[in-house]
């Protein structure tokens, strides 16, 4: 064991002007495209390449090992810039940073080091999860087999986010020996895994949504990982990088519509100025829309501090401090998914109230920001993680840290 090993280096931050100045050319190069992505409908294999080339996947990995160091908070606010650039690619990359968070709540140790360097290597890992179809709630269909020194991975998932850009992906599935629930990190790349670019959904249209499917794929061994080790504040993480979306979201909205306010020379004969830039009413809608878009962000990245606190405590050696912590997690990440989602679908409907009939039209593309908003505001119910959050306030009952979604009893197909 070496004695870095022994230490065990935390990733609890850096100056973040410096990390983000890494960054933030290849984010202006990202959003360069975005608009054409849209129309095309063209995933962003590009500008992923770009992110992995520069070290992005490895921003949380500790700087001891070659990465960027950042905390939570630092990744998150990372997360809103690049959404404002783009938001189908911060999504792309979320079960990315899902199982890098894994690998650095895992004890210190040579297959933790592994993965490290994949992460500064630049491997980038995809997510692959839900099942659809006549799968009831509580199953897992996808199986790895023991396969003599290997196991073999058989099963299809929808929703595999970001899973056709990677090196990797993390699959959720169960054991056929003892019907354990475990992750099989698989690669992405190898014969027996197709991907389909199948999701077609009106919003996030370009994340690579769609269909994994494996069969007889290897897994080696030692990735084959206990899903009941898996870290603690895991759906808390899931949700913060959809708040960071929807905060990136909303700061783009505000871009443009700043920009169309500017750039607009025709004007309403019973408007109030002779440039619409210095109508008092144009001025107010666009003011209300930085205001909601200044508390989703604030939102966001106060809720991303019990998360941080949640790491960190996982190697303090007192449980009831990291159990505290990963509640707090949980519960604020749900509060601030709450009014979150609202304060960004509202901004970018409001938006229209300052423009005009021409910015409807197809080529600005700025129904996108609402069309993406709506749709990261579906994945997890809003109206059960309020319900979840009341019950905390009023009872003290603690939330759930896993949840699943499937058939109810008595459905079939």
């Amino acid at each position: 064991m070496t004695e870095h090993h022994v230490i065990n280096p935390l990733s609890t931050g850096v100056d973040y002007p410096t990390l983000a100045a890494r960054f933030r050319p290849i984010f202006q190069r990202i959003a360069e495209g975005a608009v054409a992505r849209e129309h095309s409908r063209t995933l962003p294999h590009e500008p992923i390449q770009w992110l992995k080339e520069a070290g992005f996947g490895a921003v949380r990995v500790p700087v001891e090992y070659g990465g960027g160091g950042a905390s939570l908070p630092q990744l998150f606010e990372l997360l809103i810039e690049l959404a404002e650039a783009d938001s189908n690619v911060p999504q792309a990359l979320r079960g990315h940073f899902a199982f890098a968070e894994d690998r650095l709540n895992a004890p210190p140790g040579a297959g933790r080091d592994v993965w490290f360097k994949r992460f500064v290597d630049g491997d980038i890992v995809g997510c692959a999860w839900t099942e659809i179809g006549s799968v009831a709630i509580g199953d897992v269909v996808t199986q790895v087999s023991p396969d003599g020194d290997h196991w073999k991975l058989n099963g299809e998932k929808f929703y595999s986010t970001g899973s056709i850009f990677a090196d990797w992906i993390d699959v959720y599935a169960q054991r056929s020996d003892t019907g354990g629930d475990v992750i099989a990190a698989t690669r992405a790349r190898q014969p027996g895994v197709e991907h389909s670019d199948d999701w077609d959904g009106f919003g996030q249209r370009t994340t690579g949504s769609g269909t994994s499917r494996f069969t007889d794929a290897v897994v080696d061994a030692d990735n084959v990982i206990d899903f009941a080790t898996r870290f603690k504040y895991q759906t808390a993480f899931y949700q913060l990088v959809l708040l960071a979306t929807l905060a990136g979201i909303g700061r783009a909205a505000l871009r443009d519509v700043a920009h169309q306010v500017r750039s607009r020379k025709r004007i309403y004969s019973h408007g109030n100025a002779a440039h619409v830039s210095q109508d008092a009413q144009i001025q107010q809608v666009v003011g209300e829309v930085a205001a909601l878009v200044y508390a989703a962000e604030a939102s966001a990245l106060k809720a991303t501090l019990p998360a941080q606190r949640a790491y960190v405590a996982r190697f303090g050696g007192d449980d009831a401090v990291e159990r505290e912590a990963n509640v707090a997690a949980e519960i604020e990440s749900a509060t601030a998914q709450v009014v979150v989602s609202s304060l960004i679908q509202r901004a970018t409907s409001e938006l229209f109230n300052a423009l005009g009939a021409s910015d409807v039209r197809q080529g600005k593309a700025l129904d996108r920001h609402w069309r993406n908003a709506r749709t990261v505001s579906s994945h997890n119910p809003l109206i059960y993680k309020a319900r979840i959050v009341g019950d905390w306030v009023v009872n003290g009952a603690e939330p759930p840290f896993v949840w699943q979604i499937g058939n109810g009893p008595g459905v079939v197909g």
